[in-house]
């Protein structure tokens, strides 16, 4: 395939972004995006795993392509997203235990997270190469991040306001996503 690298991570990023296009990885999208703190390290954490998982799953595809067994391909993709999640769990226990505890439940949900699997599945479809891969991991966790920031810049801001009875708490933040969805579709023409 011959579509250029930066046009690979616009698209990741941007016109077809994983949270506010796709609607894939809603759950940490509207759990961890209350403060922005906890939704950049949020980002870091599903980022970094996008492009472990990413690599990870070039290398199985060739493996079971050449082996002519890539009916096991969803199996071996969930394992490895598994495995990458717990390596990155221990690390931010160890590291940062008090960002540990604001994760919370999350944490572990970026092993359930479908935005990981979508990934490993979108750009084996797309046969991208190594580089085209990792390119497309980098823009997807970057889009991610960006989806995770702006809603929690939103919702940070939102706390300062008076909101009527009738919208606050989980229908308002539903607002805000539909919202920040719509003015995504904004750079679809940024595909062509």
């Amino acid at each position: 395939m011959n579509t250029p690298h930066w046009s690979i991570f616009i698209d990741a990023c941007l016109t077809n972004n994983f949270v506010l296009a796709y609607f894939l990885g809603l759950c940490p999208f509207l759990g961890v995006s209350g403060k922005l703190a906890t939704a950049t390290r949020m980002g870091a954490a599903v980022t970094f795993v996008m492009l472990i998982s990413s690599m990870s799953a070039f290398c199985i595809q060739t493996l079971l392509a050449r082996l002519d067994v890539t009916y096991l391909r969803l199996i071996a993709f969930i394992a490895v997203i598994a495995t990458t999640v717990q390596l990155v769990e221990m690390f931010i226990k160890k590291t940062s235990p008090v960002l540990f505890r604001s994760l919370g439940i999350f944490l572990p949900l970026i092993t359930t997270n479908c935005a990981i699997l979508g990934l490993a599945l979108f750009q084996t479809n797309k046969n991208y190469d190594f580089s085209q891969s990792v390119v497309y991991a980098a823009g997807a966790g970057v889009g991610f991040t960006l989806a995770l920031v702006l809603m929690a810049g939103l919702r940070e801001r939102l706390e300062l306001a008076n909101p009527p009875d009738i919208v606050q708490g989980t229908a308002l933040t539903l607002i805000l996503a539909g919202l920040l969805s719509v003015c995504f579709m904004g750079f679809a023409g940024l595909a062509s």
